[in-house]
Parts: structure tokens; C-alpha cells; sequence
């Protein structure tokens, strides 16, 4: 499973909303801005709003996720972005929604005003349900159900194929060469274009300075253009990076080439490449040519796994904002190599990941998301997944605690396997064995909510003021790892407010680490602790005793 928590925007987000993501993209020049949509449709966005990227109307950055209201409810497709930023959004029902930068009306409304909300981009594209769209620095294309592509913004380099270099206020559709093909797949470098289609054929058009499009040569090309040298091989997937374009084949082979400064193309060497370049195999190639980076451990990782003839590659990445290329393969081998957090990698480089996001996650600059990500690879759950969904649920459960009036529904063995309180109660002598509901009434529905929700997912979400009543059925069931979740719950909420029922509570359990904390922090903060309703209503006995044990701290000293 992806974890969005690699991105570090993410970690901002609590762990209930992040729950609720099913899709997400991470994006902007400085990897500052993202947008996710829920579980519910619903679209969200926050992150410092560049260029109005966010489309929330305004030009405000916002830490705190914000709704898309204009977009609630329809599913997303597609999502790609520029260097303004900009952004397109494709969604099922086939409409395109663009925001954010404008300055070369690389939104597509026929002006260059910046668009601070979502817009319907409709000129030229009625009737038409695009399915793909595309970004690069400051141009867009989309790719309609039916196999056409459209194209405008920038122009300075042919990048909207039109034949000429005037930029492109509205969508236009890219004919010439692609007239009467199917196009099956779209890319973008900063400012150049690719589209791969129905038949495996491969055309580029724009921006050619390093050879990105492939075609022999490093002129421009104001119109699409076929790449000759992959005449014969039918590839299935393009991605273009910064200035260099990856392929791969139907056989699982990988092509590359454009630009290699940072060894993005895969080769062995830093020179760019004007034609597509079979990116070989290790086995095929000689004893000197290895990566520099890694250890022998990892080379020969790195050699074992390129050996197996069967394990094709079977996904590329490359994103038009990074020099980073990565490729996973058949049986789960995910290759990173170019620009990986500033040193340059010339030939694929085995890593530890399981899908090809996290090397953009983790080591391409600016650290923004490839592709629109999504959170449902497949209807898999793991164990453990498994155990959080099924807790009290009714339908599976076998046996119900009540509290103050409330059930609970659990699972009798599960509480067995994870529990050995409720191991001994389950045993045959014990009354409760025979119950399908247990009443308790020495703790509260939350606390033993929280207790029964713990065991099904190794998590605990409470108030720190709640905590102290967990922290006592954990002692009461001699739950060692739950009492130390307590403990940092509560440590972690501790106020001057609040700071003496929890010192209180952590004697009452005999808590030590917990209660050397609480009251390092009463002293530390004595006179507002001592002004609190906390600390006049609590037992006498108590009180001298903090009192005395404050005083041999030096607390009262003139």
C-alpha cells in the first residue's frame, strides 16, 4: 500500500483524514502544494498556492485542507500540472477542469488571466469526453475517448504542434501526422510533447535541444513527428521527464533518451542521447560499467535481479519537473537512477521500494508526485487491514460488550489472540464463556471502546483526560504496551490546566516514568498549576506529599 505519508505535506494531516484519501498528488515547484480526493468524492487542496494553484478562489496559502466545492462529487480520471503552476482535471463523465497559471493560456479559456477557481474548459471540446490529460512547464494537452489530442499554451518551441510558434489560447486539435490515428497515451516534457498510439507507433512534436523527441536530430519540430528508431517494437507506455523520454514495449524492454546530465536515460554514461537507446540489462554489460553508487552487496543485488530473464519491466516513470527516471518490474523490483536527492545515478539502481512513487517520494528534487496517485491498487487487505474493518461490526461479531446502554461488537477469538485476560475469562469455568453479551461497569463506553479498538489495530485516539482511564485498565489487565500508549498520550497533552489530575492519576496507578513527568511539569510551571481547580480539589494526603516533594526540589526558595 502507497503511505502519502512519504510526502512530507501529508504529515500535516491527522490520521483519520488521511484514512479518507483515495486519491492524491503532490505537486508545484517546490513540491509545496497538493490536492486529494476522498473516499466520498469530495476534493481537497491546501499548501502555499502558488500562482493561484489551489483554486480555492483566492490567493491565500493554507495549511488546513480546503474543499472544492465545484468538483465535489465527480470522480477523477485524470490529473496532471505544470511549472506555473498550473492544473488540469479530467473526470469520468469526460469534462476538463483547469486552474492556476495563465500566463500563456495554458488553461485553455482563451485569456491570460490567472484562473483562481476551477474552470470548465469547453472551447473547441464539446461533444468531446477526454479521458488523459497532460501538463508541461507552460502548455497542456488532452486525449479524448476517441483517440484525439488536444493542444495549447505555450508555443515557443512547437510544443502544440500547430506549425508554427504563436501560443495557443484555446484547445486545438494536433492533426498532421496523428490525423485519422488513434492515440492511446500522452506525455509532456517542460516543452515538448508525446503521444504513443493504438498500434504502438511513437510521435514527439517541440522542444528537441537535447533529443527528447527521439527523432535523429536536435532541431524542433512544429509538428508531430514519428520516432523511426523504434520502427517495429509496439510500445504500450511513454514518460517524459525534464528533457529526456522513456518507452516501454509490449515485450517489457525499456528505451530512453534526450537529455543524460544527471544519467536520467539509464545508460552507464552522462552523454544525451539524439535517438531511443535499449536500456540493457546488467548481464549484458561489462565488469567496469557498473553503478558507482552502492556497495558489492548491492551490485550483486542488483545482478541477480536483472538476471531473471522473465522479470520484464512492466512500468516506467519519469515526471517533466525532475531528472529522475524509475521502472518497476514483473515481480515487484522497483529501479531508480538519474538525479536521486543530487547525486547522479547512470544505471538503474535496485531499491528497497515496492512501487515506483516512492523514489519520488523519497529522492527525486523537488520531491512532487509522478502521477495522480491512487490508494486502491487492488481490493487486497492485509491481516491487519482486515482486523481494523471488522471491528464492531455487527454482521462478523460474536459477542457483544455493553456499556452505559451502548454495544460493542467484537470477536471473541481475535480478543483470545491479542489478550491474555480475555484468554483466561474465555476458558470454560468462567461464566462469561457461555455469554453472548458482557456487562461492564467499572470503566467508561469510551475507555473500553478504545481498549477493545486498540487490540484490532495496534492504535489508541483519545484525549489525554480519557487516556488516564485507559491507563487504568491497562494496569487492571496487565497490558504493558497499552499503558505506555497512555502514557505518551498523556504526555504529549499535558497543560497547566490538566497537569495535576494527571499527576494524580499517574500515582493512583503507579505509573513511575509517567508520574516523574507530570510532576518535572507541575514544578516547572508551579504557580499557575497551584492557581488551577485541579490542584485545590485534590486529597490532602496528596497535596502534602507534593508540597514536601516540591520543596526538597528547591521549588520555594527565595
Amino acid at each position: 500500500m502507497v503511505d502519502v505519508g512519504k510526502w512530507p505535506l501529508f504529515t500535516l494531516l491527522g490520521a483519520q483524514e488521511v484514512s479518507r484519501i483515495r486519491q492524491a498528488c503532490v505537486f508545484g515547484t517546490s513540491a509545496n502544494e497538493a490536492i486529494y480526493i476522498t473516499q466520498d468524492d469530495e476534493v481537497f487542496v491546501f499548501g502555499l498556492n502558488c500562482s493561484n494553484c489551489l483554486g480555492t478562489g483566492d490567493s491565500q496559502s493554507t495549511m488546513v485542507p480546503k474543499k472544492l466545492d465545484f468538483l465535489r462529487g465527480k470522480k477523477v480520471v485524470s490529473l496532471s500540472y505544470g511549472s506555473g503552476p498550473h492544473v488540469l482535471l479530467a473526470t469520468e463523465g469526460g469534462e476538463l477542469f483547469a486552474w492556476g497559471h495563465n500566463g500563456y493560456s495554458q488553461l485553455g479559456n482563451g485569456t491570460t488571466n490567472q484562473g483562481v477557481s476551477p474552470i470548465l474548459v469547453s472551447n473547441n471540446l464539446q461533444n468531446k469526453k477526454i479521458t488523459q490529460v497532460a501538463c508541461g512547464s507552460h502548455h497542456s494537452l488532452a486525449l479524448t475517448h476517441d483517440g484525439e489530442v488536444f493542444a495549447w499554451g505555450y508555443n515557443n518551441c512547437g510544443q502544440v504542434g500547430s506549425g508554427a510558434t504563436a501560443n495557443q489560447p484555446t484547445p486545438r486539435r494536433v492533426t498532421n501526422c496523428l490525423q485519422g490515428k488513434v492515440v492511446m497515451g500522452i506525455a509532456c516534457g517542460q516543452t515538448s510533447s508525446m503521444a504513443v498510439l493504438d498500434n504502438g507507433e511513437v510521435f514527439g512534436w517541440g522542444y528537441n535541444g537535447n533529443g527528447q523527441l527521439g527523432v535523429g536530430n536536435n532541431g524542433n519540430q512544429l509538428i508531430p513527428c514519428r520516432l523511426a528508431a523504434l520502427q517495429g517494437l509496439c510500445v504500450l507506455q511513454i514518460a517524459s521527464g525534464y528533457a529526456h523520454s522513456l518507452a516501454l514495449t509490449d515485450e517489457g524492454l525499456l528505451y530512453a533518451w534526450g537529455a543524460n546530465t544527471y544519467g536520467q536515460l539509464g545508460t552507464g554514461n552522462k552523454s544525451n542521447q539524439l535517438s531511443p537507446v535499449h536500456i540493457m540489462a546488467e548481464k549484458e554489460r561489462g565488469e567496469g560499467e557498473w553503478p558507482a553508487v552502492g556497495s558489492k552487496r548491492t551490485r550483486e543485488n542488483t545482478e541477480e535481479a536483472w538476471h531473471r530473464e522473465t522479470d520484464r519491466i512492466v512500468e516506467i516513470a519519469a515526471c517533466h519537473s525532475t531528472h529522475t527516471s524509475a521502472c518497476k518490474t514483473q515481480s515487484g523490483q522497483v529501479y531508480m537512477w538519474g538525479q536521486c536527492r543530487g547525486q547522479s545515478i547512470v544505471l538503474p539502481h535496485l531499491t528497497h521500494f515496492s512501487c515506483t512513487d516512492d523514489v519520488f517520494a523519497c529522492f527525486a528534487t523537488p520531491s512532487v508526485m509522478w502521477r495522480l496517485l491512487s490508494m486502491e491498487h487492488d481490493d487486497f487487505l492485509t491481516v491487519a487491514q482486515s482486523l481494523r474493518k471488522e471491528f464492531d461490526s455487527p454482521e462478523t461479531a460474536d459477542l457483544k460488550f455493553s456499556l452505559d446502554g451502548k454495544y460493542i461488537h467484537v470477536h471473541k477469538a481475535v480478543l483470545k489472540i491479542r489478550c491474555e485476560h480475555f484468554r483466561s475469562m474465555f476458558q470454560s469455568h468462567w461464566t462469561e464463556d457461555m455469554k453472548e453479551v458482557i456487562e461492564i461497569d467499572q470503566f467508561s463506553y469510551p475507555v473500553y471502546r478504545s481498549f477493545l479498538e486498540f487490540l484490532y489495530t495496534d492504535n489508541v485516539d483519545l484525549p489525554p483526560e480519557d487516556a488516564i482511564g485507559l491507563l487504568d485498565l491497562a494496569t487492571s489487565y496487565c497490558e504493558n504496551r497499552l499503558k505506555r500508549l497512555c502514557q505518551h498520550i498523556i504526555k504529549r497533552g499535558i497543560t497547566v490546566e490538566n497537569a495535576f489530575s494527571l499527576l494524580s492519576a499517574a500515582v493512583r496507578y503507579d505509573a513511575e516514568d509517567l508520574e516523574e513527568f507530570c510532576f518535572k511539569f507541575c514544578v516547572n510551571h508551579l504557580t499557575e498549576v497551584t492557581q488551577t481547580a485541579a490542584f485545590w480539589q485534590i486529597d490532602g494526603n496528596m497535596l502534602k506529599e507534593f508540597i514536601c516533594r516540591a520543596s526538597r526540589c528547591g521549588a520555594f526558595k527565595n
